[in-house]
């Protein structure tokens, strides 16, 4: 909410901290109802059941498993943590037509898109029984759930809701950097839980996932710069901010699958590719996408999720078996990255 609020018009701050306040609220209360049955429940090839609608059959007593046989946590703890997945997912979405539409719009489309986008999507990659999960699809904590998933569904809004009132005649320059700096700083220390947490457990793989975390963003802040410095003759505070971001959502996939080392190549190729795509692919696309989700969440989510497929080899320093194919790996995540963009469109049209 900091990020983006420092990141509008001052008129519009108040009204998109409200925004992602209250959408992330209601996701949360929608994913206790049905979302975590959905996404969770049974083992559908697309979609879960209802099984846990309400969080019927759940109790203080009950237990989620994690990667380990025989160690489970409980599964309340579990249901909260996706829950902050799923609700930071569809606050992401309201970036790209921040400015220029109505609360109960955004509201009503964050609910829908919940309900057949986000849903059938989690389940197919982190689901039992899911059609990316069988096919050994590496998304580790969310770059095709969560930032390339929100990023299409924002990319299709800003196309269907129309430009800003004087985009491109007017300067719409940020009206808080330091706010959007804060909410930068915050975000990255905030997703070494998302990130490491994703672990499920206090071990040496939440460790990779937590060290990648630095690491990888840290070199996205770097190539930003670099690529402003180059580009246009000095680096910025809203480039830092920006590439930081970029870093943190290029790892989010491969973080507990590649070793150090590929964590700070995804996070250096994330930097450049997505300055690029906030600047030259944003004028290609034509699309008033205020807040770039899809520069940065989309082309970063894309970026992590083919080069864990690389990075994930042991030869490299990841975490792959001994029969790891990086030919086949790529295929099976450049699949997921096509049918999460595809599915997430449709539904967001």
């Amino acid at each position: 909410a900091l990020f983006y609020g420092g990141l509008v018009r001052s008129k519009n701050m108040l009204s998109v901290l409200m925004q992602v306040m209250v959408v992330f609220s209601l996701i949360c209360v929608l994913w206790a109802v049905y979302g975590y049955s959905l996404a969770f429940g049974g083992e559908g090839l697309i979609i879960g059941n209802l099984d846990r609608v309400f969080l019927m059959g759940i109790n203080a007593d009950s237990l989620a498993d994690t990667f380990t046989d025989g160690v489970k946590i409980p599964e309340y703890i579990f249901v909260a943590f996706q829950a902050t997945f799923a609700g930071i997912t569809c606050a992401l979405i309201v970036g790209s037509f921040a400015e220029r539409m109505k609360f109960s719009a955004v509201l009503l489309f964050c609910a829908i898109w919940f309900t057949f986008s986000y849903l059938p999507i989690a389940h197919m990659v982190w689901g039992v029984g899911g059609y990316l999960l069988d096919k050994g699809a590496l998304d580790f904590a969310g770059g095709t759930v969560v930032h390339i998933n929100a990023a299409m569904a924002g990319l299709v809004g800003a196309y269907m809701v129309g430009k800003r009132i004087g985009y491109g005649k007017e300067a719409m320059a940020p009206h808080s950097l330091t706010l959007t700096m804060v909410g930068a700083s915050l975000l990255w220390v905030g997703w070494f839980g998302f990130n490491a947490g994703s672990n499920l457990e206090a071990n040496g793989g939440a460790g990779l996932a937590f060290i990648n975390t630095l690491f990888a963003t840290a070199a996205a802040v770097l190539a930003w710069c670099i690529g402003e410095a180059l580009g246009k003759g000095k680096a910025s505070m809203l480039g830092a901010a920006s590439g930081a971001v970029a870093g943190l959502v290029a790892i989010t996939p491969a973080c507990g699958s590649v070793g150090p080392m590929g964590g700070i190549i995804i996070g250096l190729v994330s930097g450049f590719v997505c300055l690029w795509g906030v600047n030259g692919l944003k004028k290609m696309l034509g699309a008033d996408d205020s807040l770039d989700v899809f520069g940065i969440h989309g082309i970063g989510g894309i970026i992590g999720a083919i080069l864990v497929g690389v990075f994930a080899a042991p030869g490299l320093g990841g975490t792959g078996g001994d029969d790891f194919s990086i030919g086949s790996q790529v295929l099976i995540q450049a699949e997921g990255v096509l049918i999460t963009m595809v599915w997430s469109s449709v539904v967001a049209f």
